[in-house]
This record gives structure tokens, C-alpha cells and sequence, in this order.
């Protein structure tokens, strides 16, 4: 089953693309707050069925490396905007894998397959609204949103703060 759908508050370039950058690669944490309230707004503006916040985990070993999760700061800043529970440590990263900056969709697609495992029950039943920072081919969030559909959500949407400008 695919995700339901998947929403950024605005596009991957110009400022934000800085911005999200310096958040996610240079320890630029003091952003969160600016950033989580442009999530806030564009979920108000058009809001869909969800009831719990879940962040995109990281792999331990790039958690270590960073210091911090970027995409759980965003739910965290987004949840309380929205007075909406998060809930962070049942959707895990179980496989290392390599960046998919880079990578065609194809080859990220595989390279996030089986990538992610629901741990307990806790999210069974629920609507689940999913937080990254940028979607750029949507395969890590329909990698994330397997994972909680095998473990029994019933919807899985994703909001994403930037998404790549994609000409068609």
C-alpha cells in the first residue's frame, strides 16, 4: 500500500534550501522553531485526517554523527503548535543506509526498502501524520508508511517542510 499523500509546506530552494541545510548539516538547531511554524501553517491551511505525529528516525550510527534528529525536532516544534502527541520511538531504522542525495528514484526506492520496522502497537489503528524535512521522490516516506501499515495504521499522510521543484 502506498502513502495516502504526502504535503510540503513549501519548495526546496532559494533561502529555505540554506536554511534547511544549515538545520540538518551544521547544527543550526535554533531553527527548528521558525521552521516547525511554517509546518504549523501549512497544515492549518490545509489540514488532513491524522491524530498522531511520527518523525522519520534516523539509523543509530547517523544519529551519533549528527547529534540530533532534525525531522523529530520538526515534530516536536509542529506538535506543539497543532497540540497534536507525537510519538517517537516506535517507527525505528533498522538498515544503514547510504544518503539518497545523489541517487535516482529508482535507486532510492531500493535503497530505503525494508529500511524501517514499527516496533510495538502503540500506532495500530491511529492516523499517522509523518514529519521530514525535504521530499525529494517520496521513497523514504512510502518506506516509513509500510512500516506502519504492517504494524496496523490505517492512514499515513506525510508533511514535509520542502519538497524539490520537480518541472513536468
Amino acid at each position: 500500500m502506498d502513502i495516502d499523500g504526502i504535503r510540503a509546506a513549501t519548495y526546496f530552494e532559494g533561502r529555505v534550501r540554506q536554511c534547511i541545510h544549515h538545520f540538518k548539516y551544521k547544527g543550526t538547531r535554533v531553527l527548528a522553531p521558525y521552521l516547525g511554524e511554517v509546518m504549523a501553517q501549512a497544515w492549518q491551511r490545509a489540514p488532513f485526517p491524522a491524530s498522531t505525529i511520527v518523525p522519520v528516525p534516523l539509523h543509530p550510527q547517523r544519529m551519533r554523527q549528527r547529534g540530533y534528529n532534525q525531522s523529530a525536532l520538526l515534530a516536536r516544534e509542529l506538535g506543539q503548535r497543532i497540540n497534536m502527541p507525537i510519538i517517537d520511538d516506535c517507527l525505528l531504522r533498522v538498515k544503514h543506509t547510504r544518503p539518497q542525495v545523489g541517487l535516482g528514484a529508482a535507486e532510492r526506492r531500493m535503497n530505503v526498502q525494508g529500511a524501517f520496522r514499527c516496533t510495538d502497537q502503540r500506532l495500530e489503528g491511529k492516523s499517522i501524520m509523518l514529519i521530514d524535512d525535504v521530499c525529494t521522490t517520496g521513497a523514504t516516506l512510502e518506506a516509513c508508511a509500510h512500516a506502519l501499515y504492517e504494524q496496523g495504521s490505517h492512514v499515513v499522510w506525510a508533511l514535509v517542510l520542502a519538497r524539490e521543484h520537480h518541472d513536468h
